[in-house]
C-alpha cells in the first residue's frame, strides 16, 4: 500500500510540473503576441514590409500556441501518427476554406464597388441603327404638296 501511494505522489508531482510548464509557455507566447500587436499599431501605423512581417510573426506564434494546446490538452502529442493526421488534415482543409472564402469575398467587394449597372444596361439595350439612315428618314416623311 505504501509503495502505491509514493508512486501516485511522484506521478502527481510530474503532472503538476508539466501543467505549470505548459501554462508558462502559453502565457509567454500570448504576452509576446500582445507586445508585437501593440508595437505594430503604435510604431507602424501605415501598411508596409515591417507591419506585414510583424503580422506574419504573430500568425506563426498563434499556430505554435494552437499546436501546443492540441498536443497537450487534446492529448494528441502521445498518439499514433494516423490519429493525428485524422484530426490535422480536416483542420488544414478548414483553414483553406477560410482563405478561399476571404479571397472570394474580397473579389466580390471589389467588383461590386466598380460595377455600374446603369452603364451596363444602357450599353446592352441600345437598338441597332438602320443600314442606310437617309433612306429610313425619307420613308417616313409626309408627302409635300406642290
Amino acid at each position: 500500500m505504501e509503495h502505491q501511494l509514493t508512486a501516485d505522489a511522484g506521478h502527481s508531482e510530474t503532472g503538476k510540473n508539466e501543467i505549470r510548464n505548459v501554462t508558462i509557455i502559453l502565457s509567454v507566447l500570448t504576452l509576446v503576441e500582445l507586445a508585437l500587436g501593440f508595437l505594430m499599431y503604435k510604431s507602424f501605423p501605415e501598411e508596409g514590409f515591417v507591419r506585414s512581417l510583424i503580422k506574419g510573426i504573430i500568425i506563426i506564434l498563434m499556430l505554435a500556441k494552437a499546436f501546443y494546446i492540441v498536443s497537450y490538452f487534446m492529448h494528441l502529442g502521445h498518439e499514433i501518427r494516423n490519429l493525428i493526421m485524422t484530426i490535422v488534415v480536416p483542420l488544414l482543409l478548414f483553414v483553406w476554406f477560410i482563405i478561399a472564402f476571404l479571397y472570394d469575398g474580397h473579389s466580390f467587394k471589389k467588383n461590386r464597388l466598380t460595377y455600374d449597372r446603369y452603364k451596363v444596361e444602357k450599353s446592352q439595350t441600345q437598338a441597332p441603327a438602320p443600314a442606310n439612315h437617309n433612306e429610313h428618314r425619307e420613308e417616313h416623311k409626309a408627302p409635300t404638296a406642290q
